[in-house]
């Protein structure tokens, strides 16, 4: 039986022609896209401009030391953020070890003790939906909870346990995150040489991704002492003429006392609110910056 005769196989050649022509074009597209991203860039930072050199111009004259030192007042001349300052601070200083330990910790069992399965995936899922969860929902929920389950009433503690629960979504993720980017062959290296399961993280995983930690920590923090809407929610004080003595005491922050002194209709309260704004501004920058500084410094490449 005669076999079939094999088909020349045809070549088939590049047309360089073709080839230059859809560079082209790529290069067209990619250029007409790179524009319309530096106009959104540009537009943002022109209306960013715009808002920062207003607020300047409106509370640069109303910073003093005074103003730092004052109480709030009916009479604008007078009126200080202390109370609101001082407050800000300890709510601060109260979120930092909770959200530390709790966010932290739970990142630590996610990643390093618990099993890998549907129910793990399930519940760092719902972590991560809740980073995303509008704050005066947490606000409501510590309204309920802390407040007046808890009989904790429109305290300091109050405030502090609803933005730290506010903030650990996030310090859960970024935790995560930064374990995650720890070498397996780190841990390897430490149980081979008779390393406990503990010993290891405490004294391996978690050095290694400290500078990550530190640095979600201090982004969730920065923006837990932004907000306004938990606190007004767990009752925070909009006046109020003495800083908080204690974690059952009432208080106010920075953000309450703008909002205050935005309501008011006397163009010297806008004034004040500017100036408000610009200490709040210069603490929030300030921590950025030093998350910027803590990840640059201390981070390694393996």
């Amino acid at each position: 039986m005669a076999l079939p005769e094999k088909q020349p196989v045809q070549k088939k050649f590049i047309d360089p022609v073709a080839v230059k022509k859809s560079i082209s074009q790529r290069l067209v597209v990619n250029n007409i896209t790179k524009i319309i991203f530096l106009i959104g860039l540009l537009f943002g930072l022109v209306v960013l401009g715009i808002l920062l050199s207003g607020v300047v111009r409106d509370g640069a004259a109303w910073l003093s030391l005074d103003f730092l030192q004052n109480a709030p007042s009916r009479r604008p001349d007078r009126a200080g953020i202390y109370p609101a300052l001082m407050g800000s601070i300890f709510l601060m200083l109260l979120i930092i070890p909770m959200i530390f330990i709790l966010g932290v910790g739970a990142a630590i069992y996610l990643e390093e003790y618990a099993k890998k399965g549907r129910m793990t995936s399930f519940i760092e899922v719902n972590i991560s939906n809740l980073a995303g969860v509008p704050s005066i929902v947490f606000g409501l929920l510590g309204l309920t909870f802390f407040v007046r389950n808890m009989g904790f009433g429109s305290t300091l503690i109050a405030g502090a346990l609803t933005l730290a629960l506010m903030s650990l979504p996030v310090v859960i993720v970024s935790s995560q995150e930064a374990i995650r980017a720890v070498p397996q062959a780190m841990r390897h290296a430490s149980l081979a040489l008779g390393a406990s399961k503990w010993q290891t993280t405490f004294k391996v995983v978690l050095p290694a991704s400290l500078p990550g930690v530190i640095t979600g920590i201090i982004l969730a923090v920065s923006r837990a002492i932004g907000e306004t809407a938990p606190l007004i929610m767990v009752g925070a004080a909009i006046f109020i003429a003495r800083a908080p003595e204690g974690i059952f005491s009432e208080f106010t922050a920075l953000p309450i006392q703008i909002y205050n002194w935005t309501s008011r209709p006397q163009a010297d309260f806008q004034g004040l609110a500017a100036a408000g704004i610009i200490v709040l501004m210069v603490i929030l920058l300030t921590m950025n910056s030093l998350a910027i500084w803590i990840r640059n410094r201390f981070s390694k490449r393996y």
